[in-house]
């Protein structure tokens, strides 16, 4: 039982792949494709070759060996060898038109559009090279922290007396620190131990 839920899976997978659906829709595409190219031969080309010559495009042949009687209603050859290049130079025509609808209404406008967005992806690489990278939250969160953490273990504990008694002086209500207070003395320096240090 599981080495036939193996073979399931791995068809399933086989199908699911991308390469098989592409070329599944390419095969549709190129069918009805085909069909358009077609009519547009038989029903213009031929008819337009037929009005300069006696006969359309697929009944022109010529005699390789002979004589070569053809039948009036069907075209095809009742006796002899005949070279029909009719269908060769139709067939040829077709393909012809082929390609060049392919490469006039496919190639040409994906290529276009590649380079269009070549050139935008250029672009806004370009500006972001010039643009400096702005700084998250988190990075500036990081250096401030690193930041006191360096100025805590280099000065070590006067400033973090001299924090203390700020915080201490802004809860109680005195003066700001840094500013003069009603001695003339800073209020965030006087008899801290900052001042002993």
């Amino acid at each position: 039982m599981s080495e036939k839920q193996g073979v399931l899976a791995g068809f399933r997978s086989f199908l699911m792949r991308g390469n098989v659906v592409d070329l599944a829709v390419a095969v549709v595409i190129g069918a009805a494709f085909t069909k358009i190219v077609n009519s547009v031969v038989e029903g213009v080309i031929n008819p337009v070759v037929g009005s300069i010559g006696p006969r359309d495009l697929d009944r022109y042949q010529s005699c390789l060996q002979g004589p070569c009687e053809f039948d009036a209603a069907t075209g095809a050859a009742v006796s002899g060898i005949a070279i029909k290049w009719g269908s060769v130079l139709s067939a040829a025509l077709t393909f012809l038109i082929t390609a060049a609808v392919v490469y006039f209404l496919m190639i040409v406008p994906m290529n276009k559009f590649k380079e269009r967005l070549d050139a935008l992806s250029a672009q806004e690489a370009a500006e972001a090279a010039a643009t400096p990278a702005q700084k998250t939250e988190v990075e500036l969160l990081t250096e401030i922290r690193d930041a006191l953490l360096a100025q805590r273990d280099g000065n070590g504990g006067a400033d973090a007396a001299l924090l203390a008694a700020q915080r201490g002086a802004l809860e109680s209500g005195g003066a700001r620190p840094g500013t003069e207070g009603p001695s003339g003395t800073s209020g965030g320096t006087s008899g801290g131990p900052s001042g002993k240090a």
